[in-house]
């Protein structure tokens, strides 16, 4: 195909998969459980952060998570005491377990001391991979991070793609007129944005001619932002529906 015939395609796909029937079937149905702001945030990053193997099954185990903070996570993670860290025991996702959740929370409950978004903790830099590097260096600038935690948190200084953190931003960064993703933070521009490269859109992209990068790491995220802005400078990532949809439904 040539370039007009792959943006014809994307574009088609793209208004497509990005409709609120998205909304059900993916991690970001955990995010719109909620209404206020900080639920959200907190309840969308532990989604990206847990969106690791089968769409269900991360639906499950963070539905399970949210229960133990009461579907209310703001509120738990600024207002609990000791004895209620007790129910966060024995929680597990993959690798991701209770010893990794209690620091997100102890450094969760640090930063809403101080911020009333954590749109604050991903503005610090020039670049989108200077935001990432910059996040990643605040996260784990207390004392006590442990060293296990660091690989649930990506940064572009390792040379990750960081395909849960884009996803993330993505969620609450796009202003989307369909309403899947949030648009909560308006000092990020949707234009900034790299696209998250997971198995599916990797293989569709490689297909379609928009990757040739060999290792899925950071510089191949950002070459397939980079051919995804000449169909949409202003929101490139939008086309990630278009890339993930024809994935996981088996088109490409």
């Amino acid at each position: 195909m040539n370039h007009a015939q792959v943006r014809a395609l994307l574009d088609e796909k793209y208004r497509g998969y990005d409709q609120p029937g998205f909304i059900a079937l993916d991690p970001i149905s955990i995010p719109h459980q909620f209404s206020a702001r900080a639920d959200v945030e907190i309840s969308g990053l532990f989604a990206a952060v847990l969106a690791w193997g089968r769409r269900p099954t991360i639906i499950s185990k963070c539905r399970e998570l949210l229960r133990r903070m009461d579907d209310a996570p703001h509120q738990f993670i600024t207002q609990h005491h000791d004895d209620d860290l007790k129910r966060l025991l024995g929680f597990c996702h993959r690798t991701f377990c209770d010893t990794d959740l209690l620091y997100f929370v102890h450094w969760l409950r640090w930063y809403y001391g101080q911020h009333e978004s954590l749109e604050d903790a991903f503005l610090h830099g020039t670049t989108q991979k200077q935001r990432l590097e910059n996040f990643n260096t605040l996260f784990f600038s207390l004392e006590d991070a442990p060293q296990r935690t660091r690989k649930h948190v990506a940064t572009p200084a390792r040379g990750s793609a960081c395909k849960r953190l884009n996803m993330y931003l993505r969620w609450m960064v796009r202003q989307d007129e369909y309403g899947v993703d949030f648009g909560l933070w308006t000092l990020l521009s949707p234009a900034d944005l790299i696209c998250p490269c997971d198995v599916h859109v990797e293989r569709v992209a490689r297909r379609l001619g928009l990757l040739q990068r060999k290792q899925v790491d950071w510089l191949a995220a950002e070459d397939l932002t980079a051919h995804l802005r000449t169909f949409d400078p202003q929101d490139p990532v939008k086309y990630d529906f278009a890339l993930f949809g024809l994935g996981v439904e088996g088109e490409m």
